[in-house]
Parts: structure tokens; C-alpha cells; sequence
């Protein structure tokens, strides 16, 4: 009898255990404070696919630019009143910075086993949501046909280069500091775009219209920019370099504040999902998940070589790579 007893409690005890295990992430329900640098469509988009699979979290956002999202985040730490439960912005430097300050939530559970290493924080702070990479745009009247980085210090290329500046751009910082980090000639490589005449000023979107419009015939730029405007009639290429490309990864937080931690749980589960990841897809970005297909007008994935980047210490980095560039340009 005493046996039977102790066998049915332990039976409970599993029982109980595995129903908590196995709580429903459709259970997360209450407010949710998005804080994002998604474009608007994009954004509500998101939400909408979200609350699909999760009717009983309400969700509100805030949309702006990252460094003005940034701005009025610290603005609230300043009054002890953080606003936002998840942060979606572009850049996982700005989220190392926040991890530095201890001001993510670590989601232990989240499941990445789809997804190979190096593509999200090693301690769960933050996921990548994308892969929006930075290659080669040229105008198709031009004579030299870039397939790699150093074609753009050939003399064909003279004076006519434009690339966003990474003392303006958070992406252009990541993908100037992923260069210098990985081709052999380092700051020594930019250094001889300036002395070939290259321009570095502006956004990715005054690049696109430089190369298109023939004021320029080369750009370095993000990848979605061109291949839509290609198939729009727009006279441009986009180059995948052969020595790789680097990639921003518009990644997704849970701030260590959040009022509702287990619907900020449930949006990041959602977002890094197979079918969270479809939304990426559906809006014309590569996404982050491996077995989710890239949009039309991309090569195969496995054919996109991504350069290895150190979000920890980009950070750590940042401001001698800001002069260094100034130093060089300016």
C-alpha cells in the first residue's frame, strides 16, 4: 500500500511538472510594448502575424529609427520609467551595449537548434531576426563588372564609388568594421578606396539613387535596396563580393523591465519561429532561419558567404573604428 502511495505521488509530482513544462506559450496574454526601428508596414505586419497565434496579448508600438528609438529608451531609464517590454531594432551592437548594462532578460528557453552558431548571443540577450547584408551595386553601363572588394580600388572605379558613412550609419559602422576585420588589407583596404577617389556620405537609399541615376556607377549597399529596384526596371546589379559579405541582423530583446514577461517571451519564440521567420520572407528580406527560402531575385543561400563579425567587440571597438574612418575621409 505504502508502495502504491509513493508511486502515485511521484506520479503527481512528474505530472505536475510536465504540465508546467508544457504551458501553452498561447497562454501569454496582457499588454505588450513593442519598440521598434521596423519600418511601419513592416511593423504592424509583424504584430498582426503575432496576435494570429496569440489573440490575448494586446500589442502597442513605438516605430522610429534606431538612434531616436535609443533616445527616448534612455530617456525613460534616465526616469526610472522604461516604457517598452521588447525592443526589434537594426543592430546587435547597440544591443551588446544594452547587455553590457545589464538591461536584457535572458531567455533561456528560446529555441534555436535550427539555427547554426554565431548567428545569435551566445547567452540569449538577443536573436537575430534577418540577414540584411551589404554588397555591391553597379549601374549596368558600367565597364568593370565587380564580383569582389577589390575590384572597387581597380582604376575603372575611379572616382566613381559612393558608400554610405559609418560615422552617420549604424549599419555602415557594422559593415565597415566587418571588412577591416576580414580582408587581409584591413583599414589599409580603405584607405585606398579614398586614395581611388571613393565617396563616403549619406544613406543607403542616396546610394541607390547615385548609382541608379548614373552620378555614380558603383555603391556598396544593403542587399534588398537594388534587387528590388532591379525588378522594378531600375538599371542596377547587386554583387555578392566573393570574399563575403557582412550582415546586419535586426535583432529582437526582452528588456530586464518588462511588465509582462511572458508575452515578450512568446513575440521572440514567435519571431525566431519557422513561421515567424516566413514573415521576413513575405516582406522581402533574407531571414535569419536557415530552412526559410530567400525572396525572388537572391542566389541560393549557400551560395551567400557571411563574414564572420564580434557584435561584443564591435562594441568595445566603436570609437577607435569611428576615428580611424574619420581620420581616412574626412
Amino acid at each position: 500500500m505504502r508502495h502504491t502511495m509513493i508511486a502515485t505521488t511521484a506520479l503527481l509530482v512528474l505530472a505536475t511538472a510536465a504540465i508546467a513544462t508544457a504551458t501553452p506559450v498561447w497562454a501569454a496574454e496582457g499588454k505588450l510594448v513593442l519598440y521598434t526601428s521596423q519600418p511601419n508596414t513592416d511593423a504592424q505586419q509583424t504584430i498582426d502575424a503575432f496576435k494570429a497565434k496569440y489573440p490575448k496579448v494586446e500589442v502597442s508600438f513605438v516605430r522610429d529609427g534606431t538612434p531616436r528609438v535609443m533616445a527616448k529608451l534612455r530617456a525613460e531609464f534616465e526616469a526610472g520609467a522604461p516604457q517598452a517590454d521588447v525592443l526589434l531594432i537594426a543592430d546587435s551592437v547597440t544591443m551588446e551595449g544594452l547587455k553590457k548594462e545589464g538591461r536584457l532578460l535572458a531567455h533561456e528557453s528560446a529555441d534555436l537548434s535550427a539555427y547554426p552558431g554565431g548567428i545569435h548571443d551566445p547567452q540569449k540577450m538577443w536573436f537575430a531576426t534577418k540577414l540584411i547584408t551589404t554588397g555591391i551595386v553597379y549601374n549596368t553601363k558600367a565597364s568593370l563588372k565587380p564580383t569582389s572588394w577589390a575590384d572597387l580600388g581597380k582604376p575603372e572605379v575611379k572616382n566613381l564609388l559612393a558608400m554610405p558613412s559609418p560615422l552617420t550609419s549604424g549599419a555602415a559602422l557594422i559593415h565597415t568594421m566587418t571588412l577591416t576585420g576580414n580582408l587581409a588589407g584591413g583599414w589599409g583596404y580603405y584607405e585606398a578606396l579614398k586614395s581611388n577617389g571613393a565617396l563616403a556620405a549619406g544613406g543607403n537609399g542616396d546610394i541607390l539613387r547615385q548609382v541608379a541615376t548614373g552620378e555614380k556607377l558603383y555603391g556598396m549597399i544593403v542587399d534588398f535596396m537594388p534587387i528590388r529596384e532591379k525588378a522594378k526596371g531600375a538599371p542596377v546589379e547587386f554583387v555578392f563580393p566573393s570574399e563575403g559579405v557582412s550582415a546586419v541582423s535586426e535583432p529582437v530583446a526582452i528588456l530586464k523591465t518588462t511588465k509582462n514577461p511572458e508575452a515578450a517571451k512568446a513575440f521572440v519564440d514567435f519571431l525566431i519561429s519557422k513561421d515567424g521567420q516566413e514573415i521576413a520572407l513575405k516582406q522581402g528580406y533574407v531571414a535569419a532561419h536557415p530552412q526559410v527560402a530567400l525572396p525572388a531575385g537572391y542566389p541560393a543561400r549557400d551560395t551567400i558567404k557571411l563574414m564572420p563579425f564580434d557584435a561584443a567587440k564591435a562594441l568595445a571597438d566603436e570609437t577607435t573604428a569611428r576615428k580611424r574612418f574619420s581620420d581616412i575621409f574626412e
